[in-house]
């Protein structure tokens, strides 16, 4: 279902940077060049998945977990190598990116509905399912500049695990809103692997990468520190 072929991702990163702003543009309008240095968030990936399997991502903050599953998702585009994904991909990578904050939350159904490929008609047959699951009915018709960041991120799941995917892509959303509603989400996740569904899982929770996950991939400053399916093994010396 996906195949990583040595991927990098490559970003440019000023060495220095004006004082001011008015330096800033002052440097601009003499032509002075800004110097760069070469950061790889990402080195050299290669992985596969096959359908049903589940990838667990782990490593320290700025590892290129993020990167990793935004490559795959198609948000970002590799430096080098190569990304191959089959089938319909729903990617809970920032959950809520997308919404307006202006609009109701029945109106942001209908938004981020579609940008995640559903049909009008489809999120109409759906709606139900995902105000319920959510638990935010009284709250539909309400802005969502009134939502805590709680709630937002509970609409955002329940949107993203109705499209049906055949390809799910998690960073750190098991953690959302409270205790019952993070058993609601594991069950879900649950439903999702006896389905057959192909899922990325980026978690600092150990306890859920052994819990869902059947192959890990340990990054470090970007590059595989381990990769495979001894999950107690590469977890355990991860925590050690």
């Amino acid at each position: 279902m996906i195949a990583v072929e040595g991927v990098s991702v490559r970003y440019r990163l000023a060495k220095e940077k004006p004082r001011t702003l008015q330096e800033y543009f002052i440097d601009r309008l003499r032509g002075k060049k800004v110097n760069y240095e070469a950061f790889w968030a990402l080195k050299d990936i290669t992985i596969t998945l096959g359908k049903g399997e589940t990838l667990g991502v782990i490593g320290h903050n700025g590892a290129g977990k993020s990167t990793l599953l935004k490559v795959i998702a198609g948000v970002l585009k590799p430096t080098e190598g190569k990304v191959a994904v089959r089938g319909k991909v729903a990617p809970l990578i920032e959950l809520g990116a997308g919404f307006d904050m202006e609009l109701t939350g029945l109106e942001n159904i209908y938004m981020n509905g579609s940008i995640l490929g559903l049909s009008r008609k489809e999120i109409e047959r759906k709606f139900d399912k995902i105000v319920a699951f959510s638990e935010l009915a009284e709250f539909i018709y309400s802005p969502l500049k009134s939502y805590s960041s709680g709630m937002i991120a509970r609409l955002g799941f329940s949107i993203a695990t109705e499209v049906d995917p055949d390809v799910l892509i998690i960073d750190e959303i098991l953690a959302v809103g409270d205790e019952h509603f993070r058993k609601k989400c594991n069950k879900r996740i649950l439903s999702f692997k006896e389905k057959g569904t192909t899922m990325f899982l980026v978690s600092h929770n150990m306890n859920d990468i052994k819990k869902f996950c059947n192959k890990v991939l340990w990054l470090d400053h970007g590059k595989n520190h381990a990769y495979g399916n001894d999950i107690a093994a590469i977890t355990e010396a991860y925590s050690g």
